[in-house]
C-alpha cells in the first residue's frame, strides 16, 4: 500500500464527520454509499467514543482493516462507535483472461503501474491479486507517447482487463476506451476528499479546486444508455 494514500477511509464520509470529528458515517444499504477496504488500509483515528471491531486493528493511534470488505461503522450504541470490516457474499475468485477487473493503483513508475486488484467483474475479493498495467497496454493508439504519470496516480481506482497471468501477478491493460480511471482525487489528497470529475477522456477536476489532471479516462457509459439485447 502506497503511504501517500493511507489517509483516513473515513474521511470519504467528511460531511458525517465534520460536526463530531468522529467517523460517524451512516452506511446506507446503497451500493453507492459502500466503502470497500483492503488489508493495511487505515480507517480512521482511534478516539475516546471509537473503538476496534471485527476484522479491524489498532496501531499507532489508528484503526486500520485487517482483511478486504466493506467498512461499518456502528453507533447504535450511545456511548460509542464500533469499526468493523465484514465481507458480505465473499466468492473464491481468481481473475481469468479477458476479465475486466476493478483496482486499486499502488505504484507508478515511467515503464508500468502496480495495481491491487479487489475486485473480478462484480464479485468483490476476499484478498487482492497483484496487478501490473505496461505504459505499451494503456491505450490502443500512440502508444509509443504514452505518459504513465499523466494516466495515473496512486490511489487511482480504474477498470482494466486482464490480458495474461503470470507466476504471481496479471498483466493489465486499459487500452480499451471503456477501461481506465473511475475513481480519483486530486494529488492533494490530504487536504481535499472529493473525487475528481471527468472533463474529457484525457483529464479530470476537482469540482471544489477547480485543479485539472490529466488523466486515462474511462469511458463508462450511464446505464440508461446501454443497449439490452433482446
Amino acid at each position: 500500500m502506497n503511504k501517500s494514500h493511507q489517509s483516513t477511509l473515513c474521511d470519504l464520509k467528511n460531511s458525517n464527520m465534520t460536526d463530531k470529528n468522529t467517523p460517524a458515517a451512516d452506511m446506507s444499504p446503497n451500493e453507492e454509499d459502500l466503502l470497500i477496504c483492503l488489508p493495511g488500509e487505515r480507517l480512521c483515528r482511534v478516539e475516546d467514543n471509537v473503538i476496534v471491531g471485527e476484522g479491524t486493528y489498532e496501531q499507532g493511534g489508528y484503526i486500520y482493516a485487517c482483511k478486504s470488505g466493506i467498512v461499518n461503522i456502528d453507533d447504535s450504541t450511545e456511548k460509542c462507535q464500533i469499526v468493523s470490516v465484514h465481507k458480505p457474499g465473499f466468492h473464491l475468485t481468481i481473475p481469468a483472461t479477458g476479465d475486466v477487473v476493478t483496482a486499486r493503483v499502488l505504484v507508478t513508475t515511467p515503464k508500468f503501474a502496480k495495481c491491487a486488484i479487489f475486485c473480478v467483474r462484480n464479485v468483490l475479493l476476499e484478498s487482492s491479486y497483484r496487478g501490473l498495467l505496461r505504459k505499451e497496454d494503456v491505450r490502443e493508439t500512440e502508444k509509443d507517447r504514452v505518459d504513465i504519470y499523466k494516466s495515473f496516480k496512486p490511489g487511482d481506482i480504474i477498470l482494466a482487463r486482464v490480458i495474461n497471468q503470470m507466476e504471481q501477478s496479471f498483466t493489465l491493460s486499459t487500452a480499451e476506451a471503456e477501461l481506465g480511471v473511475v475513481v480519483s482525487y486530486a494529488s492533494d489528497i490530504r487536504k481535499h476528499r472529493i473525487p475528481m470529475v471527468p472533463i474529457g477522456w484525457g483529464e479530470m477536476q476537482c469540482p471544489q479546486t477547480t485543479i485539472k489532471e490529466p488523466r486515462k479516462v474511462a469511458k463508462v457509459l450511464p446505464e440508461s444508455l446501454i443497449k439490452i439485447e433482446p
